[in-house]
C-alpha cells in the first residue's frame, strides 16, 4: 500500500550540490522519498511521501538532506 499525505506539505529540502550519492537516505528512508539514478545521483523521487520522520536528515553524512517536522 502507498501512503501519501497532503500534496505540498512536506519540509522535506535536498541539496543536489552537496549530495555525494552514498544513498544512506533511500536505505533509511521507509516511504522511499529518494531514488538513485545516473551513477551515483540521488533525486526526490516522491516528496509528496515524506513523513518527515528525520531518518534521511540524521543520517546524511555531508548534511544535503533537511526535515523540519510539520504537517507532513
Amino acid at each position: 500500500m502507498h501512503m501519501q499525505y497532503l500534496q505540498g506539505v512536506a519540509n522535506l529540502y535536498f541539496d543536489e550540490e552537496k549530495c555525494i550519492g552514498c544513498g544512506i537516505c533511500i536505505d533509511v528512508c521507509p516511504h522511499e522519498v529518494f531514488e538513485l539514478v545516473n551513477k551515483g545521483k540521488v533525486i526526490i523521487r516522491d516528496k509528496d511521501s515524506c513523513m518527515e520522520c528525520g531518518a534521511c536528515a540524521l543520517n546524511c553524512p555531508v548534511a544535503a538532506v533537511e526535515v523540519k517536522p510539520g504537517v507532513g
